[in-house]
């Protein structure tokens, strides 16, 4: 028999446009709030005005009259009823946790907090009867300074809890035995060499997300069945049976098609225990969407830390030692995994370096903000921020190219494998490599040269060059490390290949996707693995009843730690046929070889498709005795390692002297990611990735008033770029295969964000460091940047000639993202 199948061409590597974007683009989908079933009734949320406060009276009877209103229910009629928000990684065994009722009966403890929900034919009808529930409080002191929710005498965020500190995480090299006594090493530098301190604020930032969140529940079958806008249809499911007491295998949960998550729907939220609640109680289908201003105030928040950091080296530059105290900022409850987020980032802050020494602290802490939890990247950009500034700090004060500090510094490519103080081990890499291409990319010293000029005349407008040389550990995660670390679920991922009749391809995958192209780039893989077009693998995820395990989407673990299933399980496919085609090539099953869909017998022309060996299978007619009539095969991979993606980031801006408007003039990157499996993709992720990261530095913040109301609660006040405020990126990337899994792939889609945010501000700060600048608290708006300097003249450095302060409305610059004009901002 020969096989007369077109053998296609490889896909691992190919530019291939996302087979999603035509129903995603055109609108040929389904988004939970399109979803409408029989007899729906629709939910609103009723929701404190206050930080801080006892509910004294709810009184209800104006909304349950409104038209068209079923019923209207608080904290009080539920009870017990709706369970808990859970914490799946209490980071220390002695963590102060406060009980996370979905909607609180007694008290309060954020803007936004849910109090009443009200149940309606429509959802306009069940918005204007929310208007009429009359709640009264009594307010109460309110915990919303970081800084000063630690100290005696503070506020509480949680009276009963008698503390705002929830817990104290500590890493010390010294007692790990990954590296030596920190202490010792800056106390050495105080007299022997340098020391350098500094504070830096990781201000708050919202997710904001394209689809707002969306939650229906249908009570009516036999299975209760839940459809969310979430990152996490696995998890929330395991959750919701582990707090309501309904069997997880009574419990459905689909992720449809989900517009955008970044982290912020990594979550099991109050919305969703409440429609589950209400649903149930009434027997009926419901739906809560919930509008931007709701998103914007609710939806957990992230970053939000001050750092204070202590970096000691030698004179030469070879830094000797590395202290990292951090405050971080928990909102009002301790999310999924709010209080982990910053032990992530604990064992990144040394980065790509070879430091002898490090000691890592960070304090949770409750206030009564939004709760905050991962946000793209999770931890690892807060200490890739932290480091990348502070060896820019060190360089400044050597008075060395910022470049060439690193390099001294970094782990040279011919000693990976490497385990770093913070007792990881870096498997594969090449910062020269990434470092050479995106300096010669950028024309580092051409405009090296140009900054140099534009100082010596005066120029009103200075030339800032950024660096960022960073890696993050993600593909999240070993299952043993995670249960070292105290977390709540392991780290692997499951997937199934199903043979059809037909010969075409089905692929189950627990990873469940919200825009970054996964069944373009799983097709791609599985097409490779098994021989087949990449048109006939269709890829199916998101629903616990078709794809019934799995740990879902975040940390960049979907390729890395997914793809490695689904490449075993295509690789079981193929030993699963080889006995099928030895038998129907009269041949044994030693002699049978797999390439490019196709076995044949070793030394002939002989050979079957898989395709037709799957025809084969599915009729049954004449199989070897014993076998089973099936191909389809499933495996669960759990990762040996972390995944360690690295690049290097270099960023121009121009920063107007007199006016502090910044514009971006040109921004480069390499990012190593291993094997690219779709280029395109890959780029979209970096691209998506430095928006993301430079709008940190440059624009988004999340602003509280003295009450705790959250005054950037639209996208009038919270400012998020679109495409006309950025530039045109030049991005590439180098390959330096992973070695801990089998298609050598690294984590892409968090690494722009990582990598970007201190690349811009080094940049701005390095365009007025001449001027007595050290530091602009992001975001760098003009207004920062015009204090900074104008600070700095006035504490002796050299003025800036002609300096006024430029016009602001309410403290607003008045060169907003999309201005245009030299010094404006982009």
């Amino acid at each position: 028999m020969t096989a007369t199948q077109e053998r296609p061409t490889a896909e691992i590597g190919k530019d291939r446009r996302r087979k999603e974007d035509q129903r995603l683009i055109t609108g040929r989908t389904r988004w939970t709030d399109n979803l409408t079933l029989p007899g729906m009734l629709h939910l609103a949320m009723v929701r404190s005005p206050f930080a801080h406060a006892e509910i004294t009276s709810i009184d209800v009877s104006a909304a349950k009259d409104a038209p068209n209103v079923v019923d209207v229910l608080t904290g009080a009629d539920f009870g017990e009823e709706l369970g808990v928000c859970i914490n799946a990684w209490p980071i220390t065994p002695d963590q102060v946790t406060p009980v996370h009722s979905p909607m609180p009966a007694d008290r309060v403890a954020f803007a936004g907090e849910i109090v009443a929900v009200v149940i309606a034919r429509s959802q306009a009808e069940a918005r204007d009867a929310a208007e009429l529930v009359d709640v009264e409080y009594d307010e109460l002191p309110a915990a919303l300074d970081l800084r000063a929710a630690v100290e005696d005498g503070a506020p509480l965020a949680h009276p009963d809890l008698g503390t705002n500190k929830s817990a104290l995480w500590v890493f010390d090299s010294k007692e790990a035995g990954t590296g030596g006594d920190v202490e010792e090493a800056i106390a050495k530098a105080r007299t022997d060499g340098v020391v350098i301190e500094r504070e830096f604020r990781q201000q708050r930032l919202i997710p904001a997300f394209m689809e707002p969140r969306s939650v229906v529940v249908d009570p009516t079958g036999e299975q209760l069945t839940m459809w969310s806008a979430t990152q996490i249809p696995h998890i929330l499911r395991f959750a919701l049976a582990a707090t309501t007491g309904v069997p997880e295998s009574k419990i459905r949960v689909i992720a449809p098609d989900v517009g955008g998550g970044f982290g912020g729907k990594l979550q099991a939220a109050p919305e969703e225990w409440i429609t589950w609640a209400v649903g149930r109680r009434l027997g009926k289908p419901v739906k809560y969407t919930e509008t931007r201003s709701e998103s914007l105030m609710s939806a957990h928040h992230g970053r939000d830390q001050w750092q204070k950091l202590t970096l000691s080296a030698d004179k030469d530059g070879t830094v000797t030692g590395f202290k990292v105290d951090l405050l971080a900022d928990l909102g009002a409850y301790v999310a999924i995994v709010g209080g982990g987020v910053p032990v992530l980032g604990a064992f990144m802050f040394n980065a790509i370096y070879k430091f002898p020494t490090y000691r890592f602290s960070c304090q949770t802490v409750l206030t009564n903000k939004t709760w905050t939890d991962a946000y793209r990247g999770a931890g690892r950009p807060e200490a890739t921020f932290a480091i990348e500034r502070m060896m820019d700090e060190l360089a400044a004060e050597l008075g060395r190219d910022p470049l060439e500090v690193r390099e001294q510094n970094w782990i040279k490519h011919e000693e990976f494998p490497f385990t770093t103080v913070a007792g990881l081990e870096y498997d594969s890499g090449n910062y020269e490599a990434a470092t050479a291409k995106a300096r010669e990319m950028f024309g580092y010293d051409e405009l090296r040269a140009e900054q140099k000029r534009r100082r010596e005349s005066g120029d009103r407008v200075q030339l800032g060059i950024g660096v960022s040389t960073f890696t993050e550990m993600c593909g999240l995660a070993p299952s043993r490390v995670l249960g070292s670390l105290d977390y709540g679920a392991g780290g692997w991922e499951h997937a199934s290949v199903r043979m059809l009749a037909t010969g075409k391809v089905e692929v189950i995958t627990g990873a469940s996707a919200h825009g970054q192209g996964h069944e373009t780039a799983f097709s791609q893989i599985v097409a490779d693995r098994l021989g087949v077009a990449f048109e006939d693998v269709e890829v199916l995820h998101g629903d616990t009843q078709v794809a019934a395990k799995g740990l879902d989407t975040y940390g960049s673990r979907s390729l890395v730690v997914g793809g490695e299933a689904l490449v075993r399980a295509a690789d079981k496919v193929v030993e699963k046929a080889k006995p099928v085609a030895a038998h129907m090539l009269e041949a044994s099953v030693d002699d049978i070889e797999f390439s490019s869909g196709r076995f044949s017998v070793r030394g002939t022309d002989q050979g079957v498709a898989i395709g037709e060996i799957a025809t084969a299978v599915f009729t049954a007619h004449d199989l070897p005795d014993g076998m089973e009539p099936s191909l389809d095969s499933d495996a669960t991979y759990d990762p040996v390692n972390f995944n360690y993606p690295h690049g290097t980031h270099l960023c121009a801006m121009e920063v107007d002297t007199e006016t502090g408007g910044v514009k971006m003039r040109k921004y480069a990157c390499v990012d190593d990611i291993g094997t690219v499996i779709n280029p395109l993709i890959v780029s979209g992720q970096v691209h998506g990735g430095l928006v993301q990261g430079i709008a940190q530095a440059l624009w988004e913040e999340a602003v509280y008033d003295d009450s705790g109301t959250l005054v950037s609660g639209s996208f009038v006040d919270y400012l998020l770029p679109t495409a006309a405020d950025t530039i045109s990126f030049d991005v590439d990337h180098t390959s330096t295969p992973a070695t801990t899994n089998s298609l050598g792939t690294k984590g892409v889609g968090e690494a722009g964000t990582i990598a970007s945010t201190p690349a811009v501000v080094n940049a701005v700060v390095d365009a007025v460091r001449h001027l007595g600048v050290a530091d602009v608290q992001m975001p760098c708006t003009p207004e920062r940047v015009w204090k900074a300097i104008n600070g700095a003249a006035g504490a002796g450095a050299a003025p800036t000639e002609g300096a006024a302060m430029p016009h602001f409305d309410d403290g607003v610059p008045n060169q907003a993202p999309g201005a245009t004009g030299e010094g404006d901002t982009l």
